[in-house]
């Protein structure tokens, strides 16, 4: 074939962007699960391949509080297959996920060590908000129509093996979320239901069930619930014996009688005779019952008399979030969910929401005009908006050293849409607004990675500044004007004739911000 050389008079076509194969495996306390993916450059998802196999990692961390040695074996076996299967589409991007399983075993390092030495798959493992995000990410995606047209309150109830995830909408935008030790393979570990008979089998999970929702009920109450969003395979199989299609394909609707006379009838069987009489695997028969049994106790405790079954998973919001990666779209959705959040954590500890919005804003417009010197993105933006809202929530302990309370309460709050490690960025942010600068004898600060530390050092010496500016008379961001004079930063103020309290307290604080950006910021009125 001969071979053309570009030249001058010729440039080479454009080439159309490619579609980008990507995988979400899903590591449960009952299953390992796996969606194969191709993403257009217009963010459309096309499943290629779902794989399911049962491993009962809940069995031992249910019981025993760490993962057995035949339980992990199991699973790097199955994650070896699967990492076959990503080699033979060419999968780009991977994200692996584990849940309750790994997340309450003593010795999970062991499992994730073992599985990225035998396949290089790096497995994190998440926490219950970050579940319930993705899981509620699917779920809007795909009943957007529902959703929007829904003005009350809205329970999506999604229950897995080793707990219950609720997530309470309001008007279509998400309020909270929760979660209950009510997994299907946990009642039966907690239990010991294998050797009853199926009739006690379901009393005793009724028993156990009431007792954890009598709990609920004391800081979450669902009477108001209008629409009832059941998620997960047991729900799937209620809808495929007692659905009704709807005007949205894969989500059906169940009436309340409809679904108790199914209950009903499944709990009278015990786990050998489910999966017979309904051709459904052993392990699937094994987790039906206290699963439908849950539902049915949340359902009943809602103002709903009927319940819509999503066919989505967790997986489809590992899809939803590797699309948006690969194509650079921003999920609002997700951005506007942490700020409710963390707005909702604010109000519960009494902080003074007029100043930490002002903080906020302010430091969302040093951000913006940074942009060219810091180099971060929009992630970034959020974790610097969330940390401004929460950053003097430490006086709620005492006002003295507040800001070392702000960050041992931010870091044990769960944050609807942040991961773990964003958490605990957003706590070291809020923790260094005042007084000390970080240094080596931090030991929270020290043991980020490098290019962490530089992120919490960029975020803070921006809410050191705003936090100093917003100490007097500057309220609203219209009044400001920025521009660059040599080593200054020089922010104009409208409207504000006195700017001694603000200029004494940048003074204080602007120390961080001349180490990290190399200038000053200096106030004066406009």
């Amino acid at each position: 074939m001969e071979e053309r050389s570009a030249t001058a008079s010729s440039s080479p076509a454009p080439q159309k962007a490619a579609a980008k194969t990507v995988a979400a495996i899903d590591i449960g306390a009952n299953a390992l699960r796996m969606v194969v993916a191709q993403v257009t450059p217009t963010g459309e998802i096309e499943v290629l391949e779902r794989l399911q196999r049962a491993v009962r990692l809940g069995q031992d961390t249910f019981r025993v509080g760490r993962l057995g040695g035949q339980s992990m074996r199991a699973a790097v076996a199955v994650l070896r297959d699967y990492s076959q299967v990503l080699r033979l589409y060419h999968v780009e991007r991977i994200r692996a996920v584990a849940t309750s399983a790994a997340r309450e075993a003593s010795n999970a390092d062991t499992l994730l060590d073992r599985m990225f030495m035998a396949t290089g798959v790096n497995v994190e493992v998440i926490d219950t908000s970050e579940e319930s995000r993705l899981i509620v990410s699917a779920v809007c995606d795909e009943m957007e129509a529902f959703l929007d047209t829904s003005k009350g309150d809205t329970l999506i109830a999604d229950v897995g093996g080793g707990s219950t995830l609720l997530t309470l909408l309001h008007d279509g935008k998400i309020i909270t979320s929760h979660s209950l030790r009510l997994g299907s393979v946990r009642l039966q570990e907690m239990l010991a239901t294998s050797e009853e008979d199926p009739k006690r089998s379901a009393e005793l999970f009724r028993q156990q069930i009431e007792k954890e929702a009598s709990t609920m009920d004391r800081f979450l109450s669902l009477d108001h619930i209008e629409l009832f969003v059941a998620v997960g395979g047991d729900a799937r199989f209620a809808a495929r014996h007692v659905g009704e299609p709807t005007a949205v394909a894969n989500v059906h609707l169940i009436r309340g009688e409809a679904f108790d006379g199914l209950v009903s009838r499944c709990v009278r069987f015990s786990a050998e005779a489910l999966s017979k009489r309904h051709g459904i695997p052993f392990a699937e028969a094994e987790t039906l019952n206290p699963a439908l049994l849950v539902y049915q106790s949340l359902l009943r405790r809602t103002r709903a008399d009927r319940m819509l079954v999503s066919e989505v998973s967790m997986r489809d919001g590992l899809l939803l979030d590797l699309a948006r990666d690969v194509t650079g779209v921003e999920d609002e959705a997700l951005r506007q969910s942490a700020i409710q959040s963390a707005t909702s954590i604010a109000e519960k500890y009494h902080a003074d929401l007029e100043h930490a919005r002002t903080v906020t804003e302010l430091s969302v417009r040093l951000f913006d005009e940074l942009l060219p010197d810091h180099g971060l993105g929009t992630r970034h933006r959020l974790l610097l908006r969330v940390a401004g809202l929460l950053h003097e929530i430490g006086g709620f302990v005492s006002n003295r050293s507040h800001h070392k309370h702000s960050y041992y309460l931010i870091l044990n709050s769960e944050i609807f849409g942040l991961n773990r490690e964003e958490i605990r960025i957003v706590a070291l942010i809020a923790r260094y607004h005042r007084r000390s600068l970080p240094k080596p004898s931090h030991v929270e600060y020290v043991s980020l990675p490098r290019q962490t530390r530089v992120v919490v050092n960029k975020l803070a010496a921006i809410l050191r500044v705003a936090d100093a500016m917003a100490r007097g008379h500057i309220r609203q961001m219209r009044e400001l004007q920025f521009e660059r004079a040599g080593d200054d930063l020089v922010v104009y103020v409208h409207g504000v004739a006195d700017l001694l309290m603000e200029q004494r307290a940048i003074a204080a604080k602007g120390d961080l911000f001349e180490d990290i950006y190399g200038m000053r910021v200096r106030l004066e009125e406009a």
